[in-house]
């Protein structure tokens, strides 16, 4: 195993020293009640880990535009791992083979009725990624020690069906991402306090 995989392995199985973020708001249904979802985070192994993530089309009927780790819902029968894996598979065409799972990080509840389970997983680096042309417009890796530095995570607020929302963002080069990404994101750096 990596140093990267043994580091987040360590850090996936240790309780985490800081509250994670439940979700959107707190006043969502419990996960039982919401749709079951995973995520992909693929860590690249390279001296400078980094994370990918797409961007997805601007036609797509919900999150248009918007930066994602690759995921979607669970089909039936499926758990959340396989369920990242062929995920990641359709958007980006990662092979499943080339990732190796580490563990799931703490679920994430959505306004749009989600609950999300992410899946850490590490990969090569440079793989020959190829964006799915309905649903992904780029992908895109973020230096893992930018997502992790605590002085990223801007809080921010905005307007949605009449109430304020609270959000975490980050801003990368030319891209923001923010709502249930960047939320997975903040969990994951307080998971492992890097």
């Amino acid at each position: 195993m990596t140093d990267i995989a043994e580091r987040l392995a360590a850090a996936m199985v240790s309780a985490s020293a800081t509250a994670s973020i439940g979700g959107d708001s707190d006043d969502l249904p419990h996960h039982d009640a919401l749709t079951p979802a995973a995520v992909l985070i693929p860590v690249t192994d390279r001296p400078r880990p980094g994370v990918i993530l797409t961007q997805r089309t601007d036609t797509l009927r919900h999150h248009a535009g918007q930066v994602a780790f690759p995921g979607g819902r669970l089909d039936p029968g499926e758990d959340a791992i396989t369920a990242a894996l062929r995920e990641a598979e359709e958007e980006v065409a990662l092979p499943p083979s080339a990732v190796r799972v580490i563990g799931a990080s703490d679920r994430y509840r959505t306004g749009t009725g989600y609950s999300i389970t992410p899946v850490v997983g590490v990969v090569p680096p440079d793989l020959p990624l190829v964006a799915s042309e309905a649903e992904v417009a780029a992908v895109f890796e973020v230096p893992l020690d930018f997502l992790l530095d605590v002085a990223n995570h801007r809080e921010n607020s905005g307007i949605w069906q009449g109430r304020e929302r609270r959000f975490y963002e980050l801003l990368w080069e030319d891209r923001r991402i923010w709502g249930a990404t960047a939320g997975i994101i903040v969990n994951l750096a307080r998971r492992l306090r890097w």
